[in-house]
């Protein structure tokens, strides 16, 4: 790396209309490029032209925007809406385009829902999905409750709460990301062996 920052992608659930985890996604992409130690990218999903008739690893050279910055990232942050207790198709056929690439390398998890669950389930739905894909999960997740509410129409945050809420996600992040990156460079792995046939 050029720099010692490290590189964090945020990627969206959702392509729906009206979606209202696009504020939350959006604010949060603020705190982190906030940070020093952080370089951040935001993906929207509504910018990924998915086939209709297959989606897979076989087609993840057809998004190489999305596949080199998953490569070079130290983390990944998740903000998705939860949909009937689960996660929208879309950001299932996004994350199933890579896999070597995902591995040893941090996720935090955002769920967002219009009731008062603040998308718990759909976090909970995401974990055996995120670990078979190699991310490893940090401790402390964010749930934004009754989304409609915590934002104005021109997304400012109306709870200051989520300040000190993003604060601790981040800075856990942070940790878990520091440390994976350091053994990922470290520590040999048969999976890290393998950087440079999945970089091409």
């Amino acid at each position: 790396m050029s720099d010692n920052k490290l590189r964090v992608v945020l990627l969206l659930g959702t392509n729906r209309k009206h979606r209202k985890s696009e504020n939350a996604a959006k604010w949060l992409f603020r705190k982190l490029e906030e940070r020093e130690d952080i370089s951040a990218r935001f993906f929207d999903p509504r910018d990924f032209q998915l086939p209709h008739d297959h989606y897979g690893m076989e087609i993840g050279q057809q998004f190489p925007e999305w596949k080199e910055a998953v490569i070079q990232a130290d983390g990944i942050v998740i903000v998705t809406p939860e949909y009937n207790h689960g996660y929208p198709g879309i950001l299932k056929s996004i994350l199933d385009l890579l896999l070597k690439e995902y591995i040893h390398k941090a996720v935090g998890l955002v769920g967002v829902s219009a009731g008062s669950w603040g998308g718990t389930r759909v976090i909970e739905t995401l974990l055996p999905v995120v670990r078979e894909l190699g991310l490893v999960p940090t401790f402390t997740d964010i749930n934004f409750t009754k989304i409609g509410t915590r934002f104005d129409e021109e997304g400012n945050l109306l709870d200051e709460a989520y300040e000190k809420r993003a604060a601790a996600f981040i800075d856990e992040l942070v940790w878990m990301a520091t440390t994976l990156r350091w053994g990922r460079e470290n520590v040999a792995s048969k999976y890290h062996q393998d950087k440079e046939q999945v970089s091409e």
